[in-house]
Order: C-alpha cells, then sequence, then structure tokens
C-alpha cells in the first residue's frame, strides 16, 4: 500500500443517501424530462452506467422528489435485489426509488468511477442485520473504510481499471456467446434427429400402454408432511431440486423412514423409470439407471414416472425424445397454469413421440446423441472455467487496485 494514502469514511467522501417512492399514476410519466430509475433497472447496465432509457417523470410526477445528479452511485439497499450487488452509476440526472441507495463523490476529493469501482469490493450480505429480511442501514454505508489516493493517483487506476473490464467485459461475452452456441448445437441436432424420424419409425401416443406405463404419485392422506422429512433415512423423497433438465441432481436431499414409506402407495422407483416434472417446473427428466446409488426413491406429486416396456423401448431413448423439441413444443402448447404451471397426465397422454420399431435403432441414435453430448459438456466445461476465471481476474485486478498495487501498471 502506497505511503500516501488515507484512510476515510464513506460518509466524509460522499453525500449518502436514498430515493423517493415511485409515484403510482401512469399519467406521471407521460412527456418527462428526467427519467426514474429502480432496482430493475440497475440491473440493466452496460459497463457499470446506467442509461436514461426508462420511464421519465413529468412535472407534476416529481413534486417533492429530490433530483440526482449525473455520477451518482446507486445499488439496492432493501428487497431481494440487495443480494445481487449491482453496482451502477447514472450517465444522467435522474430521479431514484426508495429501494436504492445513492452516494454521491464529493468532487474535490473522489472522483466518480474511482467510488464505483470500490464499491465493487463491498459485499451487501456483510452489511446486512438480517438476510431473511435484507436491507442496508444508511448509517452503516456512511462508516465504511476507503483508502484514497491523491486525486490524479485515482484517475490513473480508474483508466487502468476501464481498460481491464473493457476487455475482460468483451471476454465474457464471447465467452457466453460460445457457451450459448455449444448448447444450441447440441439441442438442433437432437431436434433434427426426431423431427425428420426414417424408415421403420412409428408414432406413438404417450397414452399407449404397449410401450410404458404411466405412473402418478401417492397423493392420499398419508402424503408426508413437513415433520415427517429427514436428512437421512430409508428413502429418498426427490424434490424438484433433485429432477433437473438433463437428469438428477443430488446436492440437496430429504429422505422419509421405512415407516412412512409402507403407508404411501404410488410413486415408488423402479430401475429404468423416467421421471417427468409436471407441475412449476414442466419438463425436467431423469433416469432411474444402474449408475444411481439409491435403492428407495419416491416422486413427489408434481412428477410422473414413465416405466417402459424394455422389450420395446430403451429408457435411454425415452429420455432423449422426452428433452427433445418435439416434446418441448407439445408441452407450451398445452401446459395450464400461469402461477403454478401444470401438466395432467390426461393431456400428456395425447402427446405424440416418433419411436424405432429396433431396440437396435433405438441404441444406435442414443450412442450418438451421448457422443455429441460428451461433446458439448467438455465444450461447456471450458467455457464455464474461462467465465469463472474472468470474474476471479477483475476480482484481483480490484483488490490490488485498491490495496495501492498498480504502480506499475500503465503509467
Amino acid at each position: 500500500m502506497k505511503n500516501n494514502w488515507q484512510t476515510k469514511k464513506l460518509g466524509e467522501v460522499c453525500d449518502i443517501g436514498a430515493g423517493n417512492s415511485a409515484p403510482q399514476k401512469k399519467e406521471l410519466f407521460d412527456g418527462g424530462k428526467y427519467p426514474f430509475f429502480r432496482t430493475s433497472d440497475v440491473g440493466r447496465i452496460h459497463f457499470g452506467v446506467i442509461d436514461d432509457s426508462t420511464d421519465k417523470l413529468n412535472e407534476i410526477g416529481i413534486k417533492k422528489l429530490h433530483l440526482y445528479k449525473k455520477g451518482t452511485l446507486l445499488f439496492p439497499k432493501s428487497g431481494a435485489s440487495t443480494f445481487l450487488n449491482h453496482r451502477v452509476l447514472m450517465a444522467t440526472d435522474g430521479y431514484v426509488s426508495s429501494h436504492l441507495a445513492t452516494l454521491k463523490a464529493k468532487d474535490s476529493i473522489l472522483v466518480d468511477r474511482f467510488l464505483f469501482y470500490f464499491s465493487l469490493t463491498v459485499d451487501s450480505r456483510n452489511l446486512m442485520q438480517d438476510q431473511n429480511y435484507p436491507s442496508l442501514r444508511l448509517s452503516d454505508i456512511q462508516e465504511i473504510n476507503i483508502l484514497l489516493p491523491s486525486f490524479h493517483e485515482q484517475r490513473r487506476i480508474v483508466k487502468i481499471l476501464d481498460e481491464v473490464f473493457e476487455k475482460t467485459t468483451k471476454a465474457k461475452e464471447n465467452a457466453e456467446k460460445n457457451l450459448q452456441n455449444a448448447r444450441e448445437l447440441f439441442e438442433s441436432y437432437l431436434q433434427s434427429v426426431f423431427a425428420n424420424p426414417g424408415d421403420g419409425w412409428e408414432e406413438k401416443k404417450l397414452g399407449d400402454t404397449s410401450i410404458f406405463e404411466i405412473i402418478d404419485g401417492d397423493r392420499g392422506v398419508n402424503y408426508p408432511k413437513k415433520s415427517d422429512f429427514l436428512d437421512e433415512g430409508h428413502c429418498l423423497f426427490l424434490n424438484t431440486k433433485n429432477v433437473r433438465p438433463d437428469g438428477f441432481n443430488f446436492d440437496t436431499t430429504m429422505f422419509i423412514s421405512k415407516e412412512k414409506d409402507n403407508t404411501l402407495r404410488k410413486g415408488k422407483l423402479q430401475r429404468n423409470d423416467v421421471i417427468l416434472t409436471t407441475r412449476g417446473t414442466i419438463g425436467n427428466l431423469a433416469v432411474y439407471d444402474s449408475e444411481v446409488s439409491y435403492e428407495n426413491i419416491r416422486i413427489n406429486s408434481g412428477m410422473l414416472i414413465f416405466r417402459p416396456n424394455v422389450a420395446k423401448l430403451l429408457p435411454s431413448f425415452l429420455f432423449e425424445v422426452l428433452r427433445s423439441g418435439i416434446m418441448k413444443a407439445q408441452i407450451s402448447r398445452h401446459v395450464t397454469g400461469a402461477a403454478q404451471p401444470q401438466l395432467p397426465i390426461k393431456t400428456l397422454i395425447n402427446f405424440a413421440i416418433p419411436v424405432p420399431n429396433t431396440l437396435d435403432e433405438q441404441k444406435k441414435i442414443v450412442a450418438r446423441l451421448r457422443e455429441i453430448s460428451n461433446e458439448t459438456n467438455k465444450l461447456e466445461t471450458i467455457y464455464q472455467k474461462k467465465l469463472a476465471d474472468l470474474e476471479e481476474l477483475k476480482k484481483s485486478i480490484l483488490q490490488k487496485a485498491f490495496a495501492g498495487e498498480l504502480a506499475g501498471v500503465c503509467s
């Protein structure tokens, strides 16, 4: 750290406050001059700056509201958005929501973008009194320590950080685009396989009991209550976190006892069963194959079991066709309920899927899809690591910047 850096409180070098409640009448936003920034706008940023492409208040709407100056730093101070650690600078004068903290650097002491970059090192969670009711007190923000070099040195550091963040932002955009392209490539191939079936394929309804049985869960009086669930136990009871778009995830689990398991009727898995989520999140899938270590598993009330006739239909093929665009298109047309989407069995049984008549053909298709899926997963791993490395690089550069360790860079 440089010897001439001084420790200050944010309250000493910034004017700190909060915005006003948003006017509720729509007509107050007609033909206005200055924008009104909300927490949702703070998430819509470009390189740390928020523009004025939001609703603008007219003269009636601005009555008793404080007009904040260009260069004011905004970040959420109450509500769920507080966890997101969004930080932006206003690129124009404007009005601000009461859910946002406002920090305006004192011009003679602190550079606006130096304050912005410093704010990225502050984790809102460390300032919360209770994370169940996320909020930040202005008095706590005022007490945050900031190490300040000279005005000239602040500008030099900002120049370095602008260059680094611009490069990392472009690199991140490229990595995200490549990641999306990799996923779309697999989805495209998956779609092409089932959208253009060859000779020897037959269209089957999901209600065709000759190829599989659809089994619902037990929704009767013995359905487990919250008090029945255990951290460990005899039978794994699936929840929505366990069945993902492309298989099982057991990072979090809950169980029921053997006694409770014995009181339930339908809904217990057998090997080779395929699970489909049909309430809330629709269309997530998993196969209960030999790789799953749990011997006793039950579905919850928002899932269905597809139990294939393995003499006619491979579980692995069923899994692939159910996650294809053929199935997704039918789900999107027939799912009901806005607040709690659901896909009833009586609707599902009328869906159609293409099925090869031979198990050998099904095996070939699955093998090819798994090959492409594995390659896609490798690419996704590479791009995900790239994104994680870029985030770590930004954190490292920020740490060096505010420890006075960028002396030899871009001088």
